[in-house]
Order: structure tokens, then sequence, then C-alpha cells
């Protein structure tokens, strides 16, 4: 019955591949962010997200923390970023960052998600003492911190190499690098939409970079506002041919676009089905990628707990206070009790695992 579906919707072919654990091509991608029968490439994401993982879904203790919103980008389709001086802008001193940590001492918090603007006029000096800041409060943390975006930035008013900045990092305290920063790497969408950032290859060095430092980093994707099929998929095969040469990819995150709040506010928001077949297909087409994040926050919660059966094998973590997304409309609250996350993975017939953010398995409370 399913492989007659299959051939009606024209995958057998996609199929057979996939069953043999064989590579899809870009052709392939397109044709199934094309097919308008979802449940049917959610069926196939699924043989490949219980070949890697089961029925393990992971998630974390964490705390998120954005240290400034004030940006020299101001990128179209983000609410977060804000001039210098405006009502809405803010930046913490390292004062506030230590009071931010000290507030959750008595949480058992795995990691620190850290991340914030391209602030024009903050002292690479400032960055570094954030992270021995952090350390200091609250030591054996793992410091996920800078988008790939901050990084280049930090080289440029560091003034030296970027390797040797990302050393100093690390020394500092960098434990792994969050997967923003690469929205879509298509030279066309970066210039209709974000100029100014760091562009798709530059975003890619970094991770190399990194990488061969034995710094660990997610992916990501931003869509649904004017990107094509085609440049959704060139962006993720950028991301498996880099994956294939460093292997220094923890996960990739699709990132649904929230208009509201931004220069693009007269798109609309992504659908369920859009959200559920980007996570597929990610799946799908990521072969050398273990983990896909159905990342809660950006697509609510219930869908994210649907997500689990169309790919994904993480739903992030219990988060509190992320402002990205929250700026630019998103209705999800800002933070989820580990209880909660551990009751809609149950729910939804998986194992829910707690992990570290190396993805080792932590022993459920």
């Amino acid at each position: 019955m399913i492989d007659d579906l299959l051939s009606q919707a024209k995958l057998s072919k996609i199929a057979l591949k996939v069953r043999n654990d064989e590579r899809l091509s870009a052709e392939d991608g397109i044709r199934l962010y094309r097919c308008p029968d979802l449940l049917l490439v959610g069926y196939l994401a699924n043989i490949v997200r219980e070949r890697k993982n089961g029925d393990r879904t992971f998630f974390i203790y964490n705390q998120h923390l954005n240290y400034s919103n004030v940006c020299a980008n101001l990128c179209k389709f983000c609410a977060f970023g804000k001039d210098q001086g405006v009502e809405q802008a803010f930046e913490m001193d390292i004062t506030q960052i230590r009071e931010k940590i000290r507030a959750r001492l008595d949480e058992p918090i795995r990691e620190i998600h850290v991340v914030g603007g391209i602030h024009p006029d903050l002292p690479y000096s400032y960055y570094l003492e954030m992270l021995r800041a952090i350390k200091e409060e609250r030591p054996g943390v793992h410091i996920q911190a800078f988008t790939g975006v901050e990084i280049a930035h930090l080289a440029e008013i560091s003034g030296q190499k970027l390797e040797d900045t990302i050393k100093e990092l690390m020394a500092a305290g960098l434990d792994s690098i969050p997967g923003g920063g690469a929205e879509v790497f298509s030279p066309r969408i970066r210039k209709l939409t974000c100029e100014k950032k760091l562009s798709g290859a530059d975003w890619l060095k970094v991770a190399r970079t990194a990488h061969s430092l034995g710094l660990r980093s997610n992916a990501t994707m931003l869509y649904g506002h004017i990107e094509t099929v085609e440049e959704r998929v060139e962006h993720l095969l950028q991301l498996r041919e880099t994956q294939d040469q460093t292997g220094g990819f923890l996960s990739f995150i699709p990132l649904a676009f929230h208009p509201r709040n931004t220069e693009m506010a007269q798109l609309p928001r992504t659908s369920g089905m859009e959200d559920l077949k980007n996570i597929a297909v990610s799946r799908l087409l990521l072969d050398n990628f273990d983990h896909i994040k159905a990342y809660w926050v950006m697509i609510g919660p219930k869908l994210a707990q649907v997500a689990l059966a169309f790919g994904a094998d993480d739903l992030d973590g219990t988060v509190t206070e992320e402002l990205i997304t929250k700026m630019a409309g998103g209705q999800s609250d800002q933070a989820m009790a580990d209880t909660e996350l551990i009751r809609l993975i149950r729910e939804a017939g998986r194992a829910p695992v707690e992990r570290d953010t190396l993805y080792e398995q932590l022993t459920l409370r």
C-alpha cells in the first residue's frame, strides 16, 4: 500500500535511496519540497530518524542569554537588532550578566547559550570577560556562544586572524558555537535581506575553522520569507558538504521566519505544513548530521511534538528568556520546564533523553 502511494507521488526512486541509505541529490530535495503529500515525505524522514536515533528524543536543561540587541547589520528579517540609543535597544554590562547567571544557580543548567547583535562599540575585551565571568559564576557549565557572524566580527575588532581569535575565545571559556547567522546562503537572498551581514561563504569558513580547532557548532536555515525551494536545497547541500569535510556540526535547526515587527512584516508566517516539510526534507538531505531539532520556541510546542514523527529527534531545551523570536511576535512561552518537555516527548510515543551540549546522554531526573 505504502509503495503504491509513493509511486503515485513519484517518490519511488527517492524511497529506494532512503531505504538503502543512499545519498539524495539536489533534484531529489526539490522533488521532496514540491511533493504535496506531506505524510509521505514525513514517512521517509522518519525512516532516517529512527535509523539514526530510534525512538530517542533529546532535550537539554539550558539558559539563554542575549547580552545586547544593538546591531550594525539591521537585517530586514530581524526584529531583535536595534540601532544604538533607540527605545528598545539594550546592552548588559558584566555585572548584569553575572546577575543573570546567579539568578538560576539553583537549577541544574547544563548549557548557557549566548548570542547578541553586532555591536559597533563593545570592545573585544568585553567578550572575553563575559566568558570568564560566566565560568566563574557557574564552573563546569558548557558555554555555547557567539554565532559565526559574531565570531567574524570579534576577529575583526581583535585585529587577529580568525583562527587566533577562536583560540583565545576557547581559552576564555567558549565550548561550542550556536548555529545562528546562516540564514540562507544564497547571495541573492543576502543582498535583498541582510546585505551588511557576513556572507554565506564566510559563515561556512568560520564553521570550518572552528571545527579544525576541535570546536563543535550547530547549523541553521531561516526559511519562509523570499527564498526559493532551490535556494533552500542549495543551502542544505552546502552544509552537507561542509560536514563531509569536518564532521563538526552537532545538529541542524530549521528556523521558521517570524515577520512581525520586521521590515518584511507584510509576509505571512509559515504554516504548520511548511514547518514540518522543512524538518522532514532537512532530515532526508542531511544524511551526515546526527540530529535535527524541532525548535519549539519558533514553531510552538504542539507542532514540535508532531515533528518528532517527521524527522526531528531533539526539542532543544528549557531555554528561558529567548528574546529574538519574542521580539518578532513569537507566541510561545520563553521557557519550558524539563518535566513538560518529557511529557511532550512521551505523549508522542518517543523516549525522552536528557543530554549535554555534545549529546552525551544524562540520567533522567
